[in-house]
């Protein structure tokens, strides 16, 4: 795959799949060290090797993967550390060597009939797992509107869930001997089974996504729970997570409260989660939190604004960052995001870079930007910063990073834009002095303003 010189790492949302599922999406590249390059010579063989595995066919081109970037980041760096491990992998569609791959993973799952018939117990035995969704429609007949509007909607769902129909409800594992017409979500968490007989496709697709999923996450090593906790991480609702060690004789009444609070917000756009800390290494990075914290409540909002540990009834924003570094003496400042103010309003020109240290870009950028930075040494109004953006939170609602790296500039005059051209250093300094007031720009609109005088004798 060619790469420009302004290429930037993108990073696609992720989905987990047990053994050999595959998610199919259109995503840019990710960083080489926490993501499988596969291709046709090496696909098989790495699938076959890990457990869990998420193997994304990308194009290049993709729009769609700038939007996305961040919320595949947020849950990536969450999971990294789980235990066992769940692997990203990636594909590109674009090439053509690659292009069967897609199309045998895509009629893997897509061949045959969406919905399987039921014709006894031991038919729904062999299908109806313990550890999975399933949804199964009881027909008197397979035939009408309520049955072509189930297959309906099991075709388009059958990318994600397993679907079958039958006409006696007694073959079934649980629930009630019903005559039907009625779906029956069969799920291995809280009530085990529900009944549900809206059979408009929208309101059936609406009544999956939401009864399958728990009441509660659990977030622990367990891998039957690892396709939750993906699916709460990647949930649009607010989230509120309870992180505690559950060999502590006090988790059983934690995880009671949380279940009797999460019962009372059912349907009000709150999701709920509670984390072993063995499992949560990765949150807590993310997060930026400490063992010694645990027991501890954290709350991010749908505009990313976490709250973290409740006091006197008060709960204050609670913002991941960096130390304040002690020296800050280099020609590119170092920013952390309790600095991150401070600098974007000093009422001067700011070139930020929003960086991660992994990414081969930000690496090459790093001496370029040194030498814009030592250009500007004798101008107290120009500053050049960077920011660990793996490592800090970054205010959604001004800056839009999507990807590394990726820069911004605060005028003197308050005015933020996104740069977006050459990353030389020739192409960076003549941006600052056009877009800033500099002390090179003042002194040439002074001579400017001044108006020669005639001599008149």
């Amino acid at each position: 795959m060619k790469m420009s010189k302004n290429s930037r790492v993108r990073v696609p949302i992720w989905f987990v799949f047990v053994a050999f599922s595959v998610f199919i999406s259109s995503f840019n590249a990710v960083s080489a060290e926490s993501v499988l390059t596969l291709d046709h010579s090496n696909f098989t063989d790495a699938v076959a090797k890990h457990s869990f595995i998420v193997v994304e066919f990308y194009a290049p081109w993709c729009g769609h993967c700038k939007s996305l970037a961040p919320e595949y980041e947020k849950a990536a760096s969450v999971l990294v550390n789980n235990d066992p491990p769940v692997i990203l992998a990636k594909v590109d569609a674009n090439e053509e060597a690659n292009k069967e791959l897609l199309v045998n993973t895509m009629l893997e799952k897509q061949v045959g009939p969406a919905s399987a018939e039921i014709t006894s117990a031991e038919d729904a035995s062999n299908l109806i797992s313990g550890n999975k969704i399933y949804i199964v429609g009881v027909f008197p007949d397979f035939a009408g509107e309520e049955y072509q509007n189930f297959t309906a909607a099991a075709e388009k769902m059958r990318a994600d869930y397993d679907f079958a129909h039958t006409k006696d409800a007694k073959f079934l594992p649980r629930g009630d001997a019903v005559k039907g017409p009625i779906i029956r979500l069969f799920k291995p968490f809280d009530e085990l089974s529900v009944d549900f007989q809206d059979f408009h496709v929208d309101a059936l697709e609406k009544f999956v996504e939401e009864a399958s999923v728990p009441t509660v996450t659990i977030f622990n090593k367990d891998p039957n729970n690892h396709p939750f906790v993906i699916k709460f991480f990647n949930s649009p609702n607010a989230k509120a997570m309870l992180f505690l060690n559950f060999s502590d004789e006090a988790a059983d009444s934690f995880k009671s409260k949380l279940q009797e609070v999460a019962e009372s917000y059912k349907g009000k756009g709150i999701s709920f989660l509670i984390g072993d800390l063995e499992a949560s290494q990765g949150a807590f990075q993310y997060f930026g939190l400490k063992e010694e914290q645990v027991p501890l409540v954290v709350i991010q909002e749908n505009d990313g604004e976490k709250y973290l540990k409740p006091n006197d009834g008060k709960v204050n924003p609670y913002r991941k960052s960096e130390p304040i570094p002690e020296v800050n003496n280099e020609p590119v400042k170092v920013v952390v995001a309790d600095t991150l103010n401070e600098f974007v309003n000093s009422g001067k020109n700011v070139l930020l870079e929003f960086y991660a240290p992994w990414c081969g870009h930000c690496q090459k950028l790093a001496p370029i930007l040194e030498e814009v930075a030592i250009s500007f040494q004798g101008d107290e109004n120009v500053v050049i910063a960077k920011i660990d953006a793996t490592a800090n939170d970054i205010p959604s609602g001004v800056f839009d990073v999507k990807g590394y790296p990726t820069l911004y500039f605060k005028s003197a005059d308050g005015n933020i834009v996104q740069y977006e051209g050459d990353r030389t250093k020739e192409d960076l300094i003549q941006f600052i002095q056009k877009s800033g007031k500099t002390e090179e720009n003042e002194t040439e609109e002074s001579k400017t303003d001044e108006v020669p005088v005639k001599d008149e004798l």
